[in-house]
C-alpha cells in the first residue's frame, strides 16, 4: 500500500500562510479568505478516535495548517479553520491565477506516537479542491460542499454515485468585489481547452526516452504583452478504441496528489458532430479519416483547460488582434524529460536547447468565428504543419515562438520530478519582434530569393511528419461572453413591430335580429328554388303539355310523388339541415334564448310561438318570389383564387399589366387576409417598377403575420433598394431568428454584409448558409436511405457520388430534393443584380469554405456602390420582354431539384417574387459552374433582349446538359423572340418530345400553336393546343383552340371552345371577333351584331381580321349595324 508519510516538523505553524508571520508588512491587495467549517464521512486509518487537520495551499505555496481535530464517531470533524492570501495585481497573485489555480484543502491523519518515536507520523487521506471561479465574476463570497478525493492507498471510498462521499463544506469570501463594474461589464473570462493530437507520426513510440509533448498559443493581455499558454505532460496513446465523452477535463497544474482531484468540477469534453464543428475537417469526406484517426491510430490526450481573465482592455485587444489577423499559430513540440542526479545542478545553454526542441509543428486556428455576433465558443481539429519562420509569418503576423525563443526556461522547468511546475511567464516584447522584423527584411532585400522561400522546407524534416501522418489537434476556445454582441430575437421582433405594426384583429361581425332574419329568407329563397328545380325535372315536361289545365286531384299526386322523391334521395333531410343554421340565429338574436327552459311546458309555448313566426316570414319570402327570378337566373362561373392568379401570370407574358392588375385586386378583395395575394401583388408592382407600392404590398403582408420569412426577406430586399439599410438588416436578423436552418434567410443575410463591406459578418452568414445546406442534403440522404436501404444521388437516370464543394454540391453530382420555389414574376433584374454586383470575389486567408465569384458575366463585375439605386438603360425594355423567361411551374430549371449551392438557392427564392436574375455564381471547383447556373445568365439577357449573350450561355448549358428539356425550351424561346419561328418550331417540337416535361411547358405550347397557326398547319395547332387545355385551361389555350377550329370548318367546335374562353375573359377582343365570325357562318343576326359590337368596344387591333369580319359581314348581308 503506497502511503505518503509526513513529519509535523515539516509543516507551517497551525493556521498561518506566510504573509501572517510578516506583522509589520501591510497589506497591499485584497484578502481572500477560505473557511473549512466542517468535515463529512471522514474515514481514517485508525480506528478509534482519529485525529486531522486540514493543509491549505495556493500556487504552490502553503496557506497554514488547521488545528488537530479528533474526528466523531459520526465520522464528523468540526474545524472551523480560516486561511487567507492577498490578491495583488501590481505583482504577485492576479485575477488570472484566481481563474486557472484552485485551492487544495489536503486532509491529513495524525498517527498517535509509538514507544521510542520522537517524531509525529502522518497518513494523508485525500485532496479536495476549491475552485476560485466565482470571485473572477464578480461575487463576494460563496459556499460549497466539496468532495474529498482519495490519495492511492487511502481508506477512504473512491467517488462513487451509490455511495455517501466524504466532503468539506467550505466557504470563500472577500471584503469587496474583487471586480469593478465596469471590469464585470468589459471584461471577460477565455477558456482554452486542448483535447488531443491524433494521427500523430508513426516515429511516436512509448518505448524509449520519456518525452514531453506539449502545446502554447499566446494571447493578448495588457499593454503591449502576450500571455503565453501550455499545455504539458500529453499522455501518447497507441490507439484501438475511441476516447470516451463526455470525459471529465483536467487542471494545468502540478503537484495534485488525489487522481480524482485532477479534474475540473462541472467540466468535461462533450464533442460532438464533426459536420457543427469550426476547423479544417468538418466536411463529409473527412468524416472516414476522422473516424479512423480517433479510433485506430496514435494520439496524444491532454484533456486540459486553461482558464484566463481577460480585463477591458485586454478585451479590445483581444478583439483588435482577431480583425487583424484571422489565423493563430498554435504550437507543438516534443521535449524529452530529463533526470538531474542528487545533488547536481543542470546547466543549460541556448544550443542545448535548440537541440533538445524537436517535432516542432504549428497549427493555424481561424479565430474570426470570435467576431461573429452572439458565438462565444469555437472547437474544431486543425491541421498541425511544420513549424516555418516565413510561413508563420506570413499566415499569421507573429514572428515570436513560443518554444524556439523561450526554449532555456522549458527544458530548466521539463526536469523529472518537476514536469507539472509551471513555466515562467517568458513574453517576447515589444523590441524583440521589431529587431526580429527588421532582420528580416534586410535578409530579405539582400538576396534574390524571396523571403517567403526561405527557409526551405527540408529545414524541418521532423515537422514534416506532422503532414505526411495527417496530424491533427482538436481545440477548444472559449468565451463567458460573446465579443460581439448578438441582438435578441425579443428585440429583433420589437424594432420590426415598430416599423410595421400589426393588424389589429378584425371585428366581430355581431348580427342582430333583423341580419337574422333576412339570412332566414335568403334561407328560404335558395331552398325554394331548390324544390321548384326538383318539381320542373319530376313535372315538367306534363306541365308544359297539359299548360293551366291541370286539376287539384293531378297537383296532389305530383305533391304526394315531390315528397316521396324529396325523403327517398335525402334532400328533404339536407334542406333541414341548411335551414337548421339560420333558426338558431333568430332563436338567439331575435328572441334571446341562449339558455335551457327551465318546463317542458315552457318549451313547448315558444316552439308553437317560433313556428308561427317561421311560418309567416316563410310565406313573406314566397310571395315576394317570382316565377321569374326562379327562371332568369344567370349561371355565373366561379374562378379560384389559384386560377385568378394563373390568369393575371398569362397576363404578364403577354404584356397585357392592367389586366394583370385587375386580376391581381380582385384576388384582394376575395381574401384581403391573405398574405400570398399581398406578396403577389407586390411582385407584380416590382415588374411595373412601382416600388413603393410595392413595398406596401411586402409590408402590408408582413402586417398579417409578422413570423412569415418570406415576407421578412422581401421587406429587407425592398429596405435595400430604397436604401433603408439598417431596416434591411432589422429584417434579414430577424428571419434568421426565426428560422435559424433556412438557407435562403442567411444568404441574402451575407450578401447584405458584402455590400456594407462587413467581411467577418458576411463570411459568417455564408459559413451559417452553408451548414444548413449540408444539414439539409444530409437529412435527404437519412430520409432516402430508410425508405430505400441505400443511399443514392440520381443524375439522368445513375448513381454517382456526392461531391461536396466548399459552399454546396459540385455540378457533378445531384441529390433528389426538390425545393418548393415556384417560379413567379417580380421586378426587374436591378433588385438582384446588385446582389450579384457586390459579389465580386469572397477570398479568404482561412481553410475555411469560401467563395470565388468567377463572373462570366462582364456586367456582374461593378463597385458596390449605389448598386440598389441605379438605373439599368433597358431596364423599361425588359419589363415588356417579360415573355422571355417568365416560367409557371414550380421547379424553373432542373428536371431534379437540386440544393447545389446556397446562392443557388437564393436565387430560386428570389425568382419566386423577382423576374430572373443573377446573384451569385456557383463556385464548382471539381467541374465548373453548372447548367442550371448557364440558365440563370440565359434567362438574363433574355430578359434585357441581348439575344447573342443569351444564345452563348445556353450553348454552354447544352454541352453540359445536352439532353436538358430546358436548355431546348428556352433555346425555342429565344429563336421566338427573335423572329426565327422555324428554329423556335424545331426547339419547341424538341422539348415536348422528351419524356420529362420542361418547366414552362405552358408557354412552349400556346407559342407553338401560334406558330402552327401562322404556317396553317392547323390539324397541328389543334392537337396542341388541346394539350395546353388539358394541361392549364386558360382564354388563350381555348382561343387557340377555336381558332384552329374554325379555320378547320369545325364550327360547333369552335363556338364551344371559344365559349370557354369568353367565360374566362370576357375582354379579350379577339375572342369575340372569333364569335363574330362563328355567328356570321352560322347565320345568327342577333349574335353576330353582339359579338361585333364588343370586337369594336373593345379596339380589335388585328386589322387583317377586322377586315375578314367585315368581308363576311358583306357576304352574308348583315351583323354589322352601322351598315
Amino acid at each position: 500500500m503506497f502511503i505518503h508519510y509526513v513529519y509535523r516538523d515539516q509543516r507551517r505553524p497551525e493556521g498561518l500562510c506566510p504573509s501572517a508571520t510578516m506583522e509589520q508588512a501591510a497589506p497591499t491587495g485584497k484578502l481572500v479568505q477560505i473557511t473549512v467549517t466542517d468535515g463529512y464521512d471522514l474515514k481514517c486509518f485508525k480506528a478509534d478516535t482519529p485525529v486531522t487537520f486540514i493543509r491549505a495551499e495556493f500556487n504552490q505555496v502553503v496557506l497554514g495548517d488547521s488545528s488537530k481535530m479528533t474526528v466523531s464517531p459520526e465520522r464528523t470533524a468540526k474545524y472551523n479553520f480560516t486561511s487567507s492570501f492577498e490578491l495583488n495585481p501590481e505583482g504577485g497573485i492576479t485575477l488570472d491565477d484566481l481563474a486557472h489555480k484552485p485551492v487544495f484543502l489536503t486532509v491529513t491523519e495524525v498517527l498517535p506516537k509509538e514507544k521510542k518515536q520522537k517524531e509525529e507520523k502522518t497518513l494523508m487521506l485525500g485532496q479536495a479542491v476549491v475552485d476560485l471561479l466565482p470571485l473572477v465574476e464578480g461575487e463576494s463570497s460563496f459556499e460549497m460542499m466539496v468532495p474529498l478525493h482519495p490519495v492511492p492507498g487511502s481508506p477512504l471510498e473512491p467517488l462513487q454515485s451509490s455511495v455517501k462521499q466524504c466532503s468539506l463544506q467550505v466557504k470563500v469570501s472577500v471584503a469587496e468585489p474583487l471586480l469593478t463594474a465596469a471590469q464585470i461589464s468589459g471584461g471577460n473570462l477565455l477558456r482554452v481547452t486542448l483535447e488531443a493530437a491524433y494521427s500523430v507520426p508513426e516515429s511516436f513510440i512509448p518505448v524509449g526516452p520519456v518525452q514531453n509533448y506539449m502545446v502554447g498559443l499566446q494571447v493578448p493581455s495588457v499593454g503591449e504583452k502576450d500571455r503565453p499558454i501550455f499545455f504539458k505532460n500529453g499522455t501518447l496513446k497507441l490507439g484501438g478504441e475511441r476516447e470516451p465523452v463526455p470525459r471529465p477535463k483536467k487542471w494545468p497544474i502540478a503537484n495534485i496528489v488525489a487522481p480524482g482531484a485532477n479534474n475540473i468540477p462541472d467540466a468535461f469534453i462533450v464533442g460532438g458532430p464533426y459536420e457543427e464543428e469550426e476547423g479544417e475537417l468538418n466536411h463529409a469526406e473527412d468524416r472516414e479519416f476522422r473516424n479512423q484517426s480517433e479510433c485506430i491510430k496514435k494520439r496524444i490526450i491532454w484533456d486540459l483547460e486553461s482558464r484566463h481573465y481577460l480585463d477591458p482592455t485586454a478585451v479590445v485587444s483581444f478583439q483588435k488582434r482577431i480583425a487583424d489577423c484571422r489565423l493563430w499559430p498554435v504550437e507543438i513540440t516534443r521535449v524529452p524529460l530529463i533526470a538531474v542526479p542528487k545533488g547536481k545542478t543542470a546547466r543549460f545553454d541556448k544550443a542545448e536547447d535548440e537541440n533538445q526542441l524537436s517535432f516542432h509543428g504549428v497549427a493555424y486556428v481561424n479565430m474570426v468565428p470570435l467576431l461573429y455576433p452572439g458565438v462565444k465558443r469555437i472547437r474544431g481539429a486543425f491541421h498541425v504543419y511544420p513549424y516555418l519562420d516565413s510561413v508563420v509569418y506570413e499566415k499569421t503576423k507573429c514572428l515570436f515562438s513560443l518554444f524556439r525563443d523561450s526554449g532555456h526556461h522549458l527544458i530548466q522547468n521539463n526536469r523529472i520530478g518537476g514536469i507539472n511546475s509551471p513555466l515562467s511567464k517568458p513574453v517576447a516584447s515589444k523590441n524583440l519582434k521589431e529587431d526580429k522584423i527588421q532582420a528580416s527584411s534586410i535578409k530579405s532585400q539582400s538576396s534574390d530569393t524571396p523571403l517567403e522561400t526561405e527557409p526551405p522546407l527540408n529545414h524541418n524534416l521532423e515537422g514534416q511528419q506532422y503532414v505526411d501522418a495527417g496530424t491533427y489537434i482538436v481545440l477548444e476556445i472559449q468565451l463567458n461572453k460573446a465579443l460581439v454582441p448578438k441582438r435578441l430575437p425579443e428585440e429583433l421582433a420589437r424594432r420590426v413591430k415598430e416599423m410595421i405594426p400589426p393588424r389589429p384583429p378584425l371585428t366581430r361581425r355581431t348580427g342582430g335580429a333583423q341580419k337574422a332574419v333576412s339570412d332566414y329568407h335568403m334561407q328560404i329563397k335558395n331552398i325554394s328554388r331548390a324544390i321548384l328545380d326538383e318539381y320542373y325535372r319530376m313535372f315538367g315536361k306534363q306541365v308544359a303539355k297539359l299548360g293551366g289545365d291541370m286539376d287539384s286531384e293531378a297537383l296532389e299526386e305530383q305533391k304526394c310523388q315531390l315528397n316521396f322523391e324529396l325523403n327517398c334521395s335525402g334532400k328533404y333531410f339536407a334542406f333541414k339541415e341548411q335551414l337548421k343554421h339560420a333558426v338558431v340565429k333568430i332563436v338567439r338574436e331575435k328572441y334571446l334564448k341562449t339558455t335551457s327552459f327551465e318546463s317542458q311546458e315552457e318549451l313547448q309555448t315558444f316552439i308553437s310561438e317560433l313556428y308561427v313566426f317561421l311560418v309567416d316570414q316563410m310565406h313573406v319570402v314566397l310571395n315576394q318570389t317570382m316565377p321569374d327570378d326562379v327562371q332568369g337566373a344567370a349561371s355565373t362561373i366561379y374562378t379560384s383564387s389559384d386560377q385568378l392568379r394563373f390568369f393575371a401570370f398569362e397576363a404578364e407574358v403577354n404584356e397585357n399589366f392592367e389586366m394583370a392588375a385587375v386580376y391581381y385586386e380582385e384576388r384582394l378583395v376575395r381574401e384581403p387576409q391573405n398574405l400570398e395575394h399581398w406578396l403577389d401583388y407586390g411582385t407584380f408592382c416590382l415588374l411595373t417598377e412601382d416600388n413603393i407600392k410595392a413595398q406596401e404590398c411586402f409590408r402590408k403582408a408582413l402586417s398579417l403575420n409578422q413570423y412569415h420569412i418570406h415576407s421578412l426577406l422581401l421587406c429587407g430586399v425592398m429596405a435595400v433598394l430604397m436604401e433603408n439599410y439598417e431596416q434591411a438588416e432589422i429584417f434579414f436578423e430577424d428571419a434568421t431568428c426565426l428560422e435559424p436552418t433556412n438557407v435562403v434567410a442567411w444568404t441574402l443575410l451575407g450578401l447584405y454584409y458584402e455590400i456594407q463591406n462587413n467581411d467577418i459578418r458576411m463570411e459568417m452568414a455564408f459559413h451559417e448558409a452553408f451548414k444548413q445546406l449540408q444539414a439539409l442534403i444530409l437529412q435527404a440522404q437519412i430520409t432516402k436511405e430508410k425508405s430505400t436501404g441505400t443511399v443514392e444521388y440520381v443524375e439522368e437516370g445513375g448513381r454517382i457520388e456526392s461531391s461536396l464543394g466548399p459552399w454546396g454540391i459540385t455540378s457533378g453530382s445531384t441529390t433528389a430534393i426538390k425545393v418548393e420555389a415556384p417560379a413567379e414574376p417580380g421586378a426587374p433584374t436591378s433588385i438582384l443584380d446588385g446582389f450579384a454586383e457586390e459579389s465580386s470575389k469572397l477570398q479568404s486567408d482561412s481553410r475555411e469554405p469560401v467563395v470565388s465569384v468567377q463572373s462570366q458575366d462582364p456586367t456582374v463585375n461593378q463597385k458596390p456602390s449605389n448598386v440598389f439605386a441605379k438605373e439599368i438603360p433597358a431596364k423599361r425594355e425588359a419589363s415588356k420582354c417579360q415573355d422571355s423567361s417568365t416560367f409557371l411551374h414550380p421547379t424553373p430549371y432542373g428536371v431534379s431539384q437540386t440544393p447545389t449551392t446556397i446562392f443557388m438557392e437564393t436565387i430560386r427564392f428570389l425568382m419566386k417574387y423577382v423576374h430572373r436574375v443573377l446573384a451569385h455564381e456557383l463556385l464548382c471547383p471539381q467541374g465548373g459552374p453548372s447548367c442550371e447556373y448557364y440558365l440563370v445568365l440565359a434567362h438574363t439577357h433574355l430578359f434585357k433582349k441581348d439575344f447573342a449573350k443569351a444564345e452563348e450561355y445556353l450553348q454552354q448549358a447544352a454541352q453540359m446538359d445536352y439532353l436538358n428539356p430546358n436548355v431546348w425550351g428556352v433555346k425555342g424561346h429565344l429563336y421566338f423572340l427573335s423572329g426565327n419561328h422555324a428554329e423556335a418550331k424545331a426547339c419547341y417540337e424538341r422539348t415536348i418530345s422528351f419524356i420529362v416535361d420542361a418547366s414552362e411547358m405552358h408557354f412552349i405550347f400556346l407559342r407553338l400553336g401560334h406558330i402552327y397557326l401562322e404556317e396553317k398547319q392547323y390539324e397541328k395547332a389543334k392537337k396542341t393546343y388541346l394539350q395546353a387545355c388539358k394541361r392549364s385551361p386558360s382564354c388563350l389555350t381555348w382561343l387557340g383552340l377555336g381558332i384552329a377550329c374554325y379555320r378547320l370548318e369545325e364550327i360547333t367546335e369552335a363556338e364551344d371552345a371559344l365559349s370557354e374562353a369568353n367565360a374566362l375573359n370576357n375582354y379579350n377582343a379577339e375572342v369575340w371577333a372569333y364569335l363574330a365570325l362563328v355567328s356570321l357562318k352560322a347565320g345568327r343576326q342577333l349574335e353576330a351584331e353582339q359579338a361585333y359590337k364588343y370586337t369594336v368596344k373593345l379596339k380589335l387591333k388585328d386589322e387583317a381580321l377586322l377586315a375578314e369580319i367585315h368581308m363576311l359581314q358583306e357576304t352574308v348581308g348583315f351583323g354589322n349595324p352601322s351598315f
